[in-house]
């Protein structure tokens, strides 16, 4: 399957390739001060559109990287989620980053269940990862939800270098264990 084919869908969402009608709510959340808090921070539109093309040229070159988020209803475009591994990373990540308007729905749950079961079964990984802040609890609650753990302090290569970063995760096979145990037991 080429990688223009992949779609992936959950009950209320699609994860596909980033398209360019995706870039004005990509440009928002990279206008919004909490939004980008824990991304880079306030980008000016010119710099959100170069971070922009980061993950179509990710899927050109590796053949994976962060899948758009969209409704499925609606079809607006909710975030990204998805595997992201540049160089010089401290392993491969499922890496999100969702729209202000999104938050508080599920959506990053709900992406990020169909994006690290794509990432363990297409790409093969073996373990995955989350670089989150230390200060950015619903990033941590969400891992935690997902069945990582706090793994211990990280470091990213430059030009962030100096970012504080916690790295979380768990390996293919407590994945696995965890989407295989009845409603109820499934809880980290």
């Amino acid at each position: 399957m080429s990688h223009r084919e992949i779609r992936l869908e959950t009950e209320r969402l699609v994860l596909r390739l980033p398209r360019l009608d995706d870039f004005e709510r990509y440009a928002q959340l990279h206008a919004d001060a909490d939004a980008a808090r824990y991304i880079g921070g306030v980008l000016p539109r010119a710099a959100a559109w170069r971070k922009f093309l980061q993950m179509p040229g990710a899927w050109a070159v590796q053949g994976f990287a962060m899948f758009s988020v969209e409704d499925k209803a609606s079809g607006l475009w909710l975030g990204q989620m998805g595997p992201w591994r540049p160089d010089g990373w401290p392993g491969n990540e499922i890496g999100y980053a969702f729209h202000p308007d999104a938050w508080g729905r599920g959506y990053a749950f709900e992406a990020a269940v169909a994006a690290i079961d794509w990432a363990f079964d297409a790409l093969g990984w073996s373990e995955i990862i989350h670089c989150i802040d230390p200060d950015n609890r619903p990033s941590q609650a969400l891992a935690e939800r997902l069945g990582s753990s706090r793994q211990g302090p990280g470091r990213l290569p430059p030009p962030y270098q100096d970012a504080a970063v916690e790295i979380w995760g768990q390996s293919r096979a407590q994945w696995q264990a965890r989407r295989a145990a009845p409603a109820g037991e499934a809880s980290a």
